[in-house]
């Protein structure tokens, strides 16, 4: 038997006509618009969203936090403060400095926010713990020269009141160290300082002078012999008298000791003097004034100011203080002003007929 295998005819690619689906191109791309609109929306809201979550979250977090009042921490000492600020669920910021008041080393003297003040909870409080004074203990000065422990102090204390200074007038005594150096100090060093303290010092005038010769005097002129006065330093008191008939005017007539007299550096020269001629509007005396002992001798000055200003210098001597004495021969009118170490000493005397000489 004979099999036939033909398979059947396939029709042509050409003559095969496919459906005609009913699609819209229009409608599909409205669609696609309207898709993404939606989804733009759609993560639009979710980001506003968790913004306002975040908001909210940080305002109840700020919110939640309790208030308290902040402590008054002053004169405490820092453990003390710790523990009022723990309670009360504050936080220290610490900082130092140097006070005026050695006592208050390691106390609170100040704080901020200022006590009462309503803060959160967990808020910085800044305390500020004192290192006490610059210096707590007095130095040791023996042997340091008196003018640099000054400039010392004075540097040691810049911008805080001082705690230590140097009590004048100081005690001055001839020794064989240099002049100016410090002998002995009160109080003693290492000394703890309480207070504000005044440091006594003793101090070297340098060796003793050596004594003095008394220079002859007699027959000089009111001018001349304070010429003398004032170059070798003689502590002379002065007296004036009319001159009697065997005698000149103007002119020293008297003196103890006597010339050629050895004498200390300090001891007194008593003058005496004859008046000068007289003469119209011209008017002769002495002046005196009692000034403080002085520990060792000091510049003292004795000058004449005239009515138009003018000033003419009389006498400049080292002066040991106590009495002072000066001759003097001016027109009436003038005024004679006393200084000491450049500083003038009140009140002035003005010279005019019938005064004393002491203001």
């Amino acid at each position: 038997m004979k099999l036939d295998f033909k398979l059947p005819k396939l029709p042509k690619l050409s003559d095969i006509r496919l459906p005609t689906l009913p699609l819209d191109l229009r409608k599909i791309e409205s669609f696609d618009k309207d898709h993404y609109r939606l989804m733009a929306y759609g993560l639009g809201a979710v980001i506003v969203l968790m913004a306002a979550a975040g908001l909210s979250a940080f305002v109840l977090s700020l919110r939640g936090a309790e208030q308290t009042m902040v402590p008054d921490l002053r004169s405490m000492e820092l453990a003390q403060a710790l523990v009022k600020l723990q309670e009360k669920e504050l936080y220290p910021r610490v900082s130092l400095r140097f006070t005026d008041d050695p006592l208050e080393r390691g106390k609170i003297v100040d704080q901020s926010p200022s006590p009462g003040a309503i803060v959160k909870a967990g808020r910085r409080i800044s305390v500020t713990v004192s290192r006490g004074s610059v210096a707590d203990k007095v130095e040791n000065f023996v042997g340091q020269d008196v003018n640099e422990a000054k400039i010392h102090l004075q540097a040691l204390f810049a911008g805080a009141r001082p705690l230590l200074s140097i009590k004048e007038p100081m005690v001055y005594v001839y020794d064989k160290a240099p002049k100016d150096t410090i002998l002995e100090q009160k109080p003693l060093p290492e000394t703890e300082i309480a207070g504000p303290t005044q440091l006594e010092l003793v101090v070297s005038r340098g060796p003793e002078k050596a004594q003095i010769r008394v220079p002859d005097l007699a027959g000089l002129s009111i001018d001349d012999v304070l010429l003398q006065v004032a170059k070798i330093d003689l502590v002379a008191n002065f007296s004036m008298r009319p001159a009697s008939k065997s005698e000149r005017q103007g002119v020293v007539v008297a003196q103890t000791p006597a010339a050629g007299s050895m004498i200390q550096p300090t001891a007194r020269v008593n003058i005496t003097l004859t008046k000068p001629p007289a003469k119209e509007k011209t008017v002769a005396g002495i002046f005196s004034r009692d000034l403080p002992e002085y520990p060792y001798a000091l510049k003292v000055s004795l000058d004449s100011l005239s009515p138009s200003g003018d000033r003419t210098p009389l006498l400049t001597v080292n002066h040991p203080g106590g009495l002072f004495t000066a001759p003097y021969v001016l027109p009436a009118g003038e005024v004679l002003e006393l200084s000491v170490l450049d500083r003038p000493i009140p009140p002035r005397f003005e010279v005019s007929a019938g005064a004393s000489g002491s203001p």
